[in-house]
């Protein structure tokens, strides 16, 4: 399980086609530290898996699904990219509960900075809409964020200086893709819900 509080930028250092696979070698001082073959380490909200390990880069590979269901497809050798080891057992949870499983991708659709902040805007799959909310929470390639305003194709979201220095949020323009993963609890809210909708029509 992750947070959404990324910890650090890192970058695409190598791509390797495995046919029906790819292999990315990414470099990351703080998440390698420690990291062993068959941890979890979250690129870009994606949960992947160290597959080797060497000073202060790690490799995972990424199957055809991820790749046709996330933006890691768009991925190559110099891309920035959020990273995060999972919350271990009894830290604080300070951002909201992320499983690394993306939902679907949008994409920016306009930014509009201000003084202190930035307002985005960004494009939301129709089977996703009903999972957000204004004031819920949403990880926007891997960062836990507050939705300012929910619309039934787009959502937005406020970035203080520290996530756009600090995260790719800070990189994206308008057109670039994103990945999305709405709060697992409604989700399983939902899919309680419709259970016993179904038993009391019996």
């Amino acid at each position: 399980m992750f947070t959404g509080i990324v910890e650090e930028l890192g970058e695409i250092t190598a791509v390797e086609d495995l046919g029906d696979a790819s292999r990315f070698r990414l470099r990351g001082p703080v998440v390698t530290e420690g990291a062993r073959h068959g941890d979890s380490i979250a690129v870009n909200g994606v949960c992947l898996t160290v597959v080797e390990h060497e000073g202060d880069e790690f490799t995972a590979d990424v199957m055809a699904e991820t790749l046709d269901r996330s933006s890691l497809g768009a991925l190559a050798v110099g891309s920035r990219v959020n990273l995060e080891r999972p919350t271990a057992v009894g830290a604080r949870l300070g951002g909201h509960i992320v499983q690394g499983h993306v939902d679907g991708t949008g994409s920016i659709v306009e930014r509009k900075p201000s003084e202190n902040w930035e307002i985005v805007k960004v494009s939301l799959p129709a089977h996703l809409a009903r999972y957000v909310v204004e004031k819920g929470s949403i990880t926007v390639d891997g960062v836990s964020l507050t939705v300012v305003d929910a619309g039934p194709d787009y959502f937005t979201i406020s970035l203080i200086p520290t996530t756009l220095a600090l995260t790719t949020l800070g990189l994206k323009q308008a057109g670039d893709p994103v990945n999305l993963e709405v709060d697992v609890i409604a989700k399983y809210v939902e899919r309680l819900l419709g259970d016993r909708a179904q038993e009391a029509t019996k």
